[in-house]
């Protein structure tokens, strides 16, 4: 899967809505592909208890100002699930909105060909400069968690 196999947006973020917000991944590569992937440890999909989300600047110098590539893994093996080009307005949107929501939560939405829609609960979202390091003041880590 290719990163051009995905378009992000970001919805109910401006709190009029009951929703929580939402990062929508919409997949357009080969049906079938996403869900292998999704259900390849254990035969189902994940929840969001399975899975990290994370979102990575890109230089600037690369003429992509404002962009950064989001990416979701297994959590207990790292394993890569998939990558996407996104922009930062849409993360920083998002996580001021599921800051300011009650439960400091947000939900992903996985939108596959062929497939019912993925919703996926999440509490972290971690956020990290073209350098590797991470930005705690632009990320969501929920309360208890050390990094």
């Amino acid at each position: 899967m290719r990163r051009d196999h995905f378009t992000l947006s970001a919805e109910h973020l401006d709190g009029q809505s009951d929703d929580e917000p939402t990062l929508v991944v919409s997949y357009s590569g080969p049906p079938g592909t996403l869900t292998a992937r999704l259900e390849a440890e254990t035969g189902t999909p994940p929840s969001g208890d399975d899975v990290d989300a994370s979102f990575r600047l890109l230089p600037d110098d690369d003429g992509a100002d404002g962009a950064g590539v989001f990416g979701m893994s297994r959590r207990l093996t790292g394993d890569f699930v998939l990558e996407a080009n996104a922009n930062a307005e849409d993360i920083f949107a998002l996580v001021d909105a599921a800051r300011e929501a009650d439960e400091t939560a947000y939900r992903i939405r996985l939108e596959r060909p062929g497939a019912e829609p993925l919703v996926l609960d999440m509490e972290a979202l971690l956020v990290y400069d073209d350098g590797g390091s991470l930005l705690r003041q632009q990320s969501l880590i929920p309360s208890g968690v050390e990094l």
